[in-house]
């Protein structure tokens, strides 16, 4: 084991060069110390993918909402996802009947058409970054497009999209709270202001006509839209930037084969356990439980590393390797159990229909430049990526 890994196995993984590839780190942690106490989150980590899922699954042993062991939430943090059974059953079923109405073939059309726009504007280019200039503005066109709302501003998105990833790790970086808040806030009024003068169609429009009737406290409504503001556009930008890297610098698969790939939803699939944009979610132990051969006591945290689990040669033989054709592919890269991402399906229409566009009308798409990794452990995802389509 590296000494900087047996020192501190968690803030190890924060060295740039392990953030770029934090995969062989996180082998020798998930083989040698698969679950252990970390003093400094004052939390249980888990590595190994039955593990994961064993908490994933329990939402009545495991919570995603710490009110129940005791901790206080600011109202502007409840949401749907920060619930746990029965309340979240009501809200999410409520969302996902709206989401269903928002797909259709439809959307997949307009996708490509706008990915086709983005390109068009950036091939006489020498060279462009494909997170900000093509991932990032496609992700939050598509994204308000879903909720029926107008584009808001990108720059203005991908700073309060920053913080709020930042805020992720404040229980090992501290000064990183602070930003959250006032993020919170600037984007609460945004949604606030839409669902006071409601558009007529799209998620926000089906939310304010149908509010009243939901049974579901207006401020969850109002946080839940926020999240899936934010969790679409960072959940789509970060996936295609990912995905375009793993293709274009690390050469672990082509463009094409994803095109081309003859069921495009699975290969997408493994592209998502490969990237592993989430690498770590949070629970709470609500009574004492047994998982991995160690005691979690109630009211200790519990922290999953995903990014492990994706690659646990007990779960996926060859994890190292991307296989289109990966079936059956229980990756955890959208969660699993009653928590499980609610908009993974566009997501991966979404990320399918991009590369595909990418794949057709740029075949010589290559990497000018190694992309840059944002330094979040939480969150996986690009700084930049210089990329020419000549």
């Amino acid at each position: 084991m590296p000494e900087a890994l047996s020192s501190d196995p968690i803030m190890s993984l924060a060295r740039p060069e392990v953030i770029a590839d934090p995969y062989p780190a996180l082998a020798v942690l998930r083989a040698e110390r698969p679950a252990f106490f970390y003093e400094r989150l004052g939390s249980w980590m888990f590595t190994r993918h039955a593990d994961c899922v064993t908490v994933l699954r329990d939402s009545s042993r495991f919570a995603a909402d710490w009110r129940r062991v005791g901790e206080t939430l600011p109202p502007r943090t409840v949401n749907m996802m920060t619930l746990d059974p029965p309340e979240h059953t009501v809200v999410r079923r409520f969302f996902m009947d709206l989401l269903r109405e928002q797909d259709g073939p439809d959307i997949e059309r307009l996708i490509a058409a706008r990915a086709a726009e983005l390109l068009a504007a950036l091939e006489d280019r020498p060279s462009f970054d494909l997170l900000t200039e093509f991932a990032e503005p496609l992700a939050l066109s598509v994204t308000a497009d879903y909720l029926g709302v107008p584009v808001p501003d990108g720059d203005w998105i991908s700073g309060i999209g920053r913080a709020a990833a930042a805020g992720m790790d404040a229980g090992l970086w501290p000064e990183r709270a602070a930003p959250v808040q006032v993020a919170q806030e600037q984007s609460a009024r945004l949604i606030d202001g839409w669902l006071a003068d409601p558009p007529t169609g799209g998620i926000v429009g089906a939310v304010a006509a149908r509010a009243a009737g939901s049974g579901v406290d207006p401020s969850v409504l109002s946080n839940t839209v926020r999240g899936l503001l934010f969790s679409g556009y960072s959940s789509r930008s970060k996936l295609l930037a990912l995905a375009a890297a793993a293709a274009l610098h690390e050469r672990a698969v082509r463009l094409e084969d994803v095109r081309d790939a003859p069921d495009p939803g699975r290969a997408v699939e493994e592209l998502i356990r490969y990237t592993s944009p989430i690498q770590a979610v949070a629970r709470a132990c609500v009574t004492d439980t047994e998982v991995g051969g160690v005691t979690v006591r109630a009211g200790e945290g519990v922290t999953l590393l995903l990014g492990a689990a994706n690659r646990d040669p007990d779960r996926f033989p060859d994890p190292d390797a991307i296989r289109l054709d990966r079936h059956p592919n229980p990756h955890l890269g959208f969660g699993r159990g009653p928590k499980s991402c609610l908009g993974s399906p566009s997501t991966t229409v979404f990320t399918r229909t991009a590369l595909g566009v990418l794949a057709d009308r740029h075949p010589s798409v290559h990497a000018v430049a190694a992309p840059v990794y944002h330094p979040n452990l939480t969150l996986r995802s690009l700084d930049r990526f210089d990329v020419t389509l000549r």
